[in-house]
């Protein structure tokens, strides 16, 4: 019976981060109401399972070092491009998945995000550049890191909890 209320809370939280990525694209913000219900299903899912996937100080640790982690860089990138490289949503919706993915997936989650979103930023580019025939400079570009950061949630996710799927 755990087994089923562990699989409607991670199918929930599949859900949840569905809306925040399609929110993300259309308007590029990672509302704060969703980010909660997240993190709020990761902490459920681990109080249901008595903490037997993450121990409840290594999701701290988990989520205390991910957030420092990206606000160091969202420091760096708005002091060295004056402007916000990496809005707050993105490290909030990074300290919720470190709840559910604890220090062994989190970093790799990152890192998987940060990737999608180079794929992501050079598809737009390229489809501007053969299909629209616009010239786009780099200088002015910018794309949500949020959609990047979920699908790197989402495969680390499946990596993780793949026995309850």
């Amino acid at each position: 019976m755990m087994s089923f209320f562990l699989l409607i809370i991670l199918a929930y939280s599949f859900v949840i981060l569905a809306v925040l990525f399609h929110i993300d694209l259309k308007e590029r913000i990672l509302p704060n109401r969703y980010v909660l219900q997240y993190f709020f299903a990761g902490f459920a899912f681990h109080i249901v399972s008595g903490f037997n996937l993450n121990s409840f100080p290594d999701i701290i640790i988990a989520a205390f070092c991910s957030i420092a982690l990206l606000s160091v860089i969202r420091a760096i990138g708005n002091k060295l491009y004056h402007t916000d490289t990496l809005g707050m949503g993105d490290i909030k919706l990074i300290g919720a998945a470190s709840i559910w993915l604890g220090s062994d997936y989190i970093f790799l989650a990152i890192t998987l995000g940060a990737l999608a979103g180079v794929f992501h930023g050079l598809g737009i580019v390229i489809y501007r550049r053969f299909k629209a025939k616009e010239i786009i400079s780099l200088g002015g570009f910018s794309l949500p890191a949020g959609p990047g950061f979920i699908i790197g949630i989402i495969i680390c996710t499946i990596l993780k909890f793949h026995t309850f799927i």
